[in-house]
């Protein structure tokens, strides 16, 4: 005979067994859900604020960024409980300072380089790529093939710009290009013959200049010197910085850049900077 009855053995299971194997069930469950949880309800986040349309800064509100880096980063992070406050805190060289002491948690857009590297988490996929043109007044373009057709002229752009690692060493190395504060004081130096040329991203240049009525003084020579991938990152110093949050952000990403999102946003906001007075 056996040592349990089969009637006992099936009250043992159902009133034992059965109870500690969901109990068990739901505590993984749980686990999982909690493992899950974002490290942070909030993030610091800034970024280049001469960047439209992707960013620039809210004309009625001017600690703030708007654009289309700033919309789909909502759209991102709001779905997993994340709010994000994406302010304008001085320069570009300034936010990247705070990036590496990580006074502010995510970065709004950078390119890759190995300095970079250093002090910040990328995520992929890249939001979209962008080219850089070389921007010249109008009547005075000139045969631009490769870089060293560069040499001899003088060129301006935003101070900690980067537009890719090799052309960054060359220029350093080779060029002669004035690091400014703003964009605008770019432009205003090579209209004024005091630079040759202006190096800044193709789309960025084409809204601004569309919005203040200069569509037609400035023109890009036809081969971008660079095109590069703009990335989300994360301070390396961010307390909100796990490895977990930073793969649901990048299943959002993914599932956003793939489904088309970013090129309407970019319609979008491009529309909004050009109309805004």
């Amino acid at each position: 005979m056996p040592l349990f009855p089969v009637q006992a053995r099936i009250t043992w299971y159902s009133t034992v067994v059965l109870p500690l194997t969901i109990v068990g069930i739901l505590s993984i469950f749980w686990s999982t859900a909690q493992a899950a949880e974002p490290p942070c309800k909030a993030l610091l986040i800034s970024g280049n604020s001469e960047y439209p349309p992707l960013l620039w800064k809210n004309p009625e509100n001017p600690d703030e960024l708007i654009g289309v880096v700033p919309a789909l980063l909502k759209e991102i992070l709001e779905p997993l409980g994340v709010t994000a406050d994406i302010r304008h805190l001085g320069s570009w060289a300034r936010v990247q300072h705070f990036a590496q002491s990580g006074e502010i948690d995510m970065v709004a857009g950078a390119f890759m380089t190995r300095e970079r590297f250093q002090y910040m988490d990328y995520i992929l996929p890249p939001i979209t790529h962008l080219p850089t043109a070389i921007w010249v007044p109008k009547g005075q373009e000139f045969l631009y093939r490769h870089w060293p057709d560069l040499k001899g002229r003088v060129g301006s752009t935003l101070i900690g710009n980067s537009f890719g690692e090799n052309f960054d060493r060359y220029a350093d190395e080779q060029l002669s290009i004035e690091p400014v504060r703003s964009i605008d004081q770019s432009f205003l130096m090579a209209g004024a013959g005091r630079v040759d040329y202006v190096l800044y991203e193709l789309l960025q240049g084409q809204v601004k200049l569309a919005r203040e009525g200069l569509a037609r003084a400035f023109v890009p020579l036809d081969k971008p010197i660079s095109t590069e991938g703009l990335f989300f990152t994360f301070s390396k110093q961010s307390r909100c910085n796990t490895f977990d949050f930073r793969e649901q952000v990048a299943d959002r990403l993914y599932s956003l850049v793939t489904g088309g999102r970013v090129a309407d946003l970019v319609s979008e906001y491009t529309a909004r900077y050009i109309a805004t007075e």
